[in-house]
Order: C-alpha cells, then sequence, then structure tokens
C-alpha cells in the first residue's frame, strides 16, 4: 500500500528569503550617497544670492538635484539678470522626471491622492534606478520607496548644514565652492556615458555650450546645447550611422 504524501512543512510554507532585503541595502547605499550632495548645493545656492531658508524652501519644493545645481549655476554666473534663463535650464532638466513618472506610474500607483503625491514627489533619477534594478514588483516598490524617504530626508537636511557653513564662510568663492555645481552635476552625469550615444551626446552639447558661452548671455548656452540632444533623438542619427 502506498504510503501517503506527506503535507506541506513549515519549511515549505515559509516564504523565500524577500529580495526587498536587497532593495532596502541599495536604497540605504544610493541614499546616503547621493544625500551628500547637497552640503555642495546649500554652499552653492548661498554664494549665488539666496540665502538659506531660500535655500531650504528650493530643496523642499523642487527636489531634483540635477535643476536645483543648474538654478544656482545659472543664478552663480549671470545674478538677478540670468532669472528666467536659470528657471528654463531647471525646467528643462526636470522634464525627465515626467518620462520617470509614466514609467514608474503602474508600479507605485497604488494608493489615494495622497499616496500618489507622495511617490510623484520622490520620482527622481535614484529612486527610479533603485526600483528598475530590482528582480520583483515588491521589491520594486520597496526600493522606490525606501530610496526616495531616504534621499528626500537626507538631501533637505544636508543642505540646511550646507547653507550655514556657506553663510558662516562668506565669500564661498574664496574657498573654490563656486565650483561646486560644476563638479557635482559632472558627478551625476558621468555614469551615464557608458553608452557610445550618451558620450557623443555630451561631447556635442560641450562644444556648442563653449562656443556659445562668449556670444549669448548666461543660462542660454545650456538651453543651446540642449538641442544637440533634440537632434539626436529627432532623427536617430547614431541608428541611421548602424543601419547604413
Amino acid at each position: 500500500m502506498p504510503r501517503p504524501s506527506p503535507g506541506p512543512t513549515p519549511a515549505d510554507d515559509a516564504p523565500p528569503r524577500p529580495a526587498s532585503r536587497g532593495a532596502i541595502r541599495d536604497s540605504l547605499a544610493v541614499g546616503v550617497a547621493t544625500a551628500a550632495y547637497g552640503i555642495s548645493f546649500g554652499a552653492l545656492s548661498v554664494a549665488a544670492g539666496l540665502d538659506v531658508w531660500q535655500t531650504c524652501f528650493l530643496s523642499l519644493v523642487m527636489f531634483t538635484g540635477g535643476s536645483q545645481f543648474a538654478l544656482v549655476g545659472v543664478l552663480a554666473s549671470g545674478g538677478v539678470a540670468a532669472g528666467g534663463s536659470a528657471i528654463a535650464t531647471a525646467a528643462l532638466l526636470g522634464i525627465r522626471n515626467v518620462v520617470y513618472g509614466i514609467r514608474m506610474k503602474p508600479l507605485v500607483d497604488t494608493g489615494g491622492p495622497v499616496r500618489r503625491a507622495a511617490a510623484a514627489w520622490i520620482t527622481i533619477d535614484e529612486s527610479t534606478a533603485v526600483a528598475l534594478a530590482q528582480s520583483d514588483d515588491r521589491a520594486a516598490r520597496t526600493g522606490f520607496w525606501v530610496t526616495g524617504a531616504v534621499i528626500f530626508a537626507g538631501w533637505n537636511l544636508t543642505t540646511l548644514a550646507g547653507a550655514l557653513i556657506g553663510d558662516a564662510l562668506g565669500d564661498t568663492r574664496a574657498w573654490g565652492l563656486d565650483a561646486a555645481a560644476a563638479a557635482a552635476f559632472l558627478g551625476l552625469l558621468w555614469p551615464r556615458l557608458k553608452r557610445f550615444q550618451a558620450g557623443a551626446v555630451a561631447v556635442g552639447a560641450a562644444l556648442v555650450a563653449t562656443i556659445a558661452t562668449p556670444v549669448v548671455m548666461p543660462g542660454l548656452p545650456v538651453l543651446v546645447a540642449a538641442l544637440v540632444a533634440i537632434l539626436v533623438g529627432w532623427f536617430d542619427l547614431f541608428t541611421l550611422r548602424r543601419d547604413a
């Protein structure tokens, strides 16, 4: 007489080790490293003419590092007269977050209006990247929320610290902090230059900006250089070259 098969054991019923643990680990590592940039932003923003509270408010409501650095960088080079160019440059860089939102909506759009607003607030480069690097949806959601929360809290705290440091130092240009925006922005950009197309666009945009800088008002060279990426994407130049 055949023996009945044994029922499930507690080990069989136990869920596998959740990938969410790895997502949390990735989130903390990325979040802490990214938040450190806030010190440079705070110091540079004060150097550009904003006060401590204006700087903190900017981090609170804008909360996208590339756009923030672009805004204060243009203000630092052109003053109040470059305000329009600074806003346009920051807005142009912020458009990428709309694309991230489209990609992340099916994954994180699982709650009411408050949850949706919070998700939109923390949809940035790092939260999107950590989420998409995970192996399942649960881990991806964990990575998205933890990364966004850690960076949001850390970025605002380090912004305050950097602004206070910059305010105490006085003329931050004497300490070389006027170059912080360019250095930090290059640090954010560098990991994205692994592909040939991205590298070619970066080189072309840099050449265009260099040529335009002595000719047009501060802030406009960045907008003019953005035309390089638009032209490459619109005409799909590199794909056409590969197919030829």
